[in-house]
């Protein structure tokens, strides 16, 4: 089934080319729509696309060519030092000093080299041209699969149905035929004809630092990273909500850059970030600092039949599209160039329990300790726990129980998490057509897959942030359009090498939140907030949402794509959706089916030239403008505003606290 459109012309994206004339046809057809070119040594161009100057730096001697797009404060000088060594090695080897998040390009002498980050939020994709079969790399794969002609893979969409969606390396995967993604931790080599081959760039640190020496190298990756992307930037915006949020915010204000900050308040009265927020910016002082009252936030599955971001993969956060680019929207409408978050914080500093899998063999006492606190901390059974910490199957038969298991209900949530990972299912309303593709994918994998990591621990740690590290990708393409760019820092090879090169047991603990970021932030973070050991969470604004937007999410299933494919029984979701469900199972396995039905329809409506349109946008015109106070309804108090240039509106709307 081709789904091709056009390749969209209100974000950024490039495709590398070969040094090779196989390619001429495709590269003419790149220029059709594209806005900028930089060609091999040899005049044959090289990479053709749409770019901000500002995310690019270029560099050539003789025969290399080196360019860094993305997020980075790399020089140009400091690219021509790379070009200068002439070779992928040395390329490679000065680039692992940049801070910041980019692609690693190089043509050398008719050598091409192609990078992305370790987490995969800056993905690289490759496919072969027809009929030449030369290869081609892009950072989207919509542009991809549309200059190759390539059909959609409807056995590799029906994997994106699963919950949860972290499969490595199934659920990682593009879905068209013969595209192809090149892992984080391999790069990608095309000869002179155009020849692909690849090889690993990167392997877990060995997990040795003590916590004390962690936390200061992460502290100082922090910074490196928050500096690599403000500088030059007069004034930005940032989320100040949970514990890893509120690391990045301090550290950019205490490196003086000027910044305002957006909590965003919930329903749910034991919501803290409201609170701790507001303790952060008293003691921080200086700091422009609006809540956005909790009745304002679109709340779950709003308007999820009328999207059509063009993003290049199916998402899980399209259920809470609005929800999450409100205040980026905000953001935007007021100037703000830059959007920083939190997003990585989790993956990095709460990590995996699993890790006492592997303890048991190296430090039996510690793990037992550790394996009786987290059991009493998370209710879990303790007959259970032992099973999972004896088992010692390889990942291989851990895939073909997955197989095997994918109808089944999904496992309790009070089951121990020391194996693999969580087992994912299907939902139910998931076609025997769905069910077979997914376990004959599942099984071909189990043969040869191999895990990242040799632990438990370390794989789940890395899949998790493989999987996560796209939403963040994801809320970026969102963005892109609205004229500001969405930084997660926390997603930086630098930063996850910190974190993971700390000893497991003492960064994952049943007896401390988050201890790694917590050490980290002495001095940068207030007393009063570094502590902080609660999380947020917006039960309320899903199964509300679900309630409130039912019909959206019913008209949604209104000559369903997926239903066309045979990989939905669209009576059996519309019965699920007419129930009331649970936030925490039940309406989760919604997440994965409503991203692919809206990512399915905004590629074949989508029209060429057509920007998409923005999410919810309340606020008046004036919002933001010098003497506007602020009116009911549009996020502000009469008297409260502070006149910012980004968002004085919502200054102190009146959140609830806990």
């Amino acid at each position: 089934m081709a789904i091709g459109t056009s390749f969209p012309t209100t974000s950024s994206w490039f495709v590398v080319l070969p040094d090779t004339d196989a390619v001429a046809g495709q590269a003419a057809r790149l220029r059709s729509c594209a806005s900028q070119e930089l060609p091999h040594a040899s005049g044959r161009p090289w990479l053709i696309g749409r770019w901000s100057a500002r995310t690019l730096t270029t560099a050539r001697c003789g025969g290399s060519r080196v360019a860094v797009i993305g997020q980075h404060a790399v020089t140009a000088e400091e690219a021509e030092r790379a070009a200068r060594t002439g070779s992928s090695a040395g390329v490679e080897r000065i680039a692992a000093r940049w801070p910041g998040s980019h692609h690693l390009l190089a043509s050398l002498d008719g050598q091409v080299l192609v990078r992305g980050p370790v987490s995969g939020v800056r993905t690289v994709f490759c496919a072969a041209a027809r009929p030449s079969r030369a290869h081609l790399a892009s950072d989207r794969a919509d542009v991809l699969a549309d200059l190759v002609g390539a059909d959609l893979d409807e056995r590799r969409l029906a994997v994106q149905l699963l919950s949860p969606g972290i499969l490595h390396p199934l659920t990682a995967q593009s879905v068209w035929h013969g595209v192809d993604v090149l892992p984080g931790d391999r790069r990608l080599r095309l000869d002179g004809d155009g020849n692909a081959r690849t090889g690993r760039c990167w392997s877990p640190p060995p997990p040795e630092l003590p916590l004390t020496e962690g936390a200061r190298l992460v502290r100082d990756r922090l910074a490196a990273a928050v500096a690599a992307r403000t500088g030059g930037h007069d004034l930005i915006s940032a989320d100040l909500g949970g514990v890893d949020s509120t690391a990045v915010v301090c550290t950019a204000v205490r490196a003086e850059v000027k910044l305002v900050a957006y909590t965003a308040a919930v329903h749910d009265v034991l919501g803290d970030d409201v609170t701790y927020a507001r303790r952060t910016v008293e003691a921080l002082g200086g700091v422009e600092h609006h809540v956005v009252p909790a009745q304002l936030v679109p709340l779950t599955f709003d308007g999820v039949d009328t999207l059509d971001d063009i993003l290049d993969t199916p998402s899980l956060y399209t259920v809470n599209r609005h929800r999450r680019m409100y205040i980026v929207e905000r953001a935007a409408r007021h100037g703000s160039p830059l959007h920083l978050s939190g997003m990585g914080g989790d993956e990095l500093f709460s990590g995996a329990s699993a890790h006492v899998h592997g303890l048991l063999a190296r430090h039996p006492r510690t793990a037992w300790r550790h394996t009786r606190g987290f059991t009493s901390k998370h209710r879990w059974s303790r007959r259970a726990a032992l099973r999972q910490l004896f088992d010692r199957q390889d990942y291989g038969s851990w895939l073909r129980l997955v197989a095997r298991d994918l109808t089944c209900p999904q496992p309790d949530m009070s089951a121990p998490m020391f194996e693999w990972g969580i087992p994912p299912r299907l939902p139910p309303w998931a076609t025997a057509r769905a069910v077979d593709a997914v376990r004959d994918l599942v099984l071909e994998e189990a043969g040869t897959a191999k895990p990242l990591d040799t632990g438990h621990g370390g794989h789940r740690e890395l899949a998790t942030l493989r999987t996560l590290a796209r939403f963040s990708r994801h809320v970026d393409q969102m963005s892109e359009p609205l004229g500001t760019t969405f930084a997660s820092p926390y997603y930086d090879d630098a930063l996850v090498e910190a974190a993971l090169a700390v000893r497991p047991e003492e960064r994952v603990t049943p007896w401390r939140y988050k201890p790694l970021i917590e050490e980290a932030m002495r001095g940068v973070v207030p007393e009063t907030s570094r502590h902080r050991t609660t999380k947020a969470h917006a039960a309320f604004e899903e199964e509300t949402g679900l309630r409130r937007h039912r019909a959206s999410l019913l008209a949604l299933w209104e000559d369903s794509r997926l239903d066309r494919l045979g990989l939905v029984d669209v009576d059996a979701l519309r019965a699920w959706c007419l129930r009331p469900l649970a936030a925490d199972l039940e309406s989760a396995l919604l997440h994965p089916t409503v991203g692919c039905e809206v990512w399915l329809r905004s590629r074949e409506s989508r029209r060429p030239g057509e920007a998409p349109r923005s999410g919810d946008d309340t606020a008046p015109a004036d919002v933001g403008r010098p003497g506007h106070t602020g009116r009911p309804g549009d996020g502000g108090r009469a008297g409260e505003s502070s006149h910012g240039p980004l968002g004085a509106a919502e200054t102190d709307a009146g959140g609830p606290t806990a």
